[in-house]
């Protein structure tokens, strides 16, 4: 995908990804990676295919690139509560962006993301197809998995450590017995209902 956007005259083509969209504590983080032409590469690949560990080899190999840019966005449950989870996804992409140095072309993972600074092209099963954004969907796994763990240690009875937020029955448990936490979206089905629980259906008999 970048050499077909070089061919088209681009020379800076950034590739961004996001993570966190289903998890019902934490931010929603969007990296942007801008590879520069004629470096060799590591192999990078889709996040959620790759190992923690592998995960942070990678990470380390693309920020050790000479002359890579990385940008992340990071968008609160605040914010996505009050803008909704899609257009806080957005939001962080284009803060990715925005913190690049230099940039002319962007390859998006998925559907199409509305305002975003630069030119761009929305690549569906795009970390399969391009080295920016596999690479960008491992820094923004790897950064918001770091941060998850930085929380846990705020709110420890929680294990964000483990399963970094996602809806697991660990994570449910733990939300009926302590309630949410500033972190918790509160838009999100199963917090709400431990904020507002739904009434008692009464019987018909």
């Amino acid at each position: 995908m970048e050499r077909e956007c070089y061919a088209e005259g681009f020379c800076f083509v950034a590739g961004v990804d996001e993570v966190g969209r289903g998890p019902l504590a934490g931010p929603v983080v969007a990296a942007a990676v801008v590879f520069p032409r004629g470096v060799l590469l590591p192999k990078v690949n889709d996040s959620k295919q790759l190992s923690e560990s592998r995960r942070e080899e990678l990470n380390e190999a693309i920020g050790a690139i000479n002359g890579v840019q990385i940008g992340i966005g990071e968008v609160d449950a605040t914010t996505i509560d009050r803008v909704n989870i899609l257009n806080a996804t957005h939001m962080a992409m284009r803060l990715a962006v925005e913190k690049l140095d230099k940039a002319d072309f962007i390859l998006v993972d998925g559907r199409p993301v509305r305002n975003l600074p630069l030119p761009s092209r929305a690549v569906v099963k795009g970390d399969a197809k391009s080295a920016s954004i596999a690479a960008a969907s491992i820094v923004a796994k790897v950064y918001r998995d770091r941060l998850m763990v930085e929380l846990d240690a705020l709110y420890p009875q929680y294990g964000f450590a483990s399963h970094k937020g996602y809806g697991t029955a660990e994570h449910l448990d733990a939300l009926r017995k302590f309630g949410a936490t500033l972190i918790h979206r509160k838009s999100f089905r199963p917090v709400r209902e431990v904020i507002d629980p739904p009434p008692a259906q009464l019987g018909l008999f």
